[in-house]
């Protein structure tokens, strides 16, 4: 079973308890990269930055063109086809008021919000995406298979 290490910081205070999510982190990603059916070097590293609307304004604009916030975005390390001999995966970063935003308007636990952010940002680092119909499809029914796995319900059912 191939263990990676998942790094957790906190740009904004707004996410409180930094423990909380550490743990939130590593359960939830800890289980995508178990259940994600790509080889990965064992002790590879992801990155999750816990901040906020202004600071992940300013990396979507820098790097997407898009000058607004979102919720995650994520930033893979290695090309898709080099993912398993790449020590380092990638970044995942979290605007707080966005995430809490999204949560209370469809009435979902914000932990399992965040967990499903997680696991969909990390989802990209190892080259999964939702460009098209049918990649959507793929990427939403794994996060699918993956939350159930943590007790948390189908974010996409309506």
């Amino acid at each position: 079973m191939t263990e990676i290490s998942i790094d957790v910081g906190q740009e904004s205070e707004l996410w409180g308890d930094l423990a909380v999510f550490d743990a939130l982190a590593q359960k939830a990603i800890g289980m995508a990269a178990r259940m994600a059916g790509v080889a990965l070097m064992d002790g590879a590293e992801v990155s999750v930055m816990l901040s906020d609307d202004a600071r992940v304004r300013e990396v979507n604009r820098a790097w997407r063109k898009m000058d607004k916030p979102t919720n995650v975005l994520s930033f893979p390390a290695a090309e898709a086809d080099k993912i398993s001999s790449s020590p380092f995966l990638g970044d995942v970063i979290l605007a707080f008021e966005t995430v809490e935003r999204e949560a209370a308007d469809e009435d979902k636990p914000f932990a399992d919000h965040v967990a499903h952010l997680m696991v969909h940002g990390f989802l990209h680092l190892i080259g999964y995406d939702h460009e098209t119909d049918e990649e959507a499809e793929r990427m939403e029914a794994l996060e699918t298979r993956m939350l159930a796995e943590l007790g948390i319900a189908d974010p996409y059912r309506v």
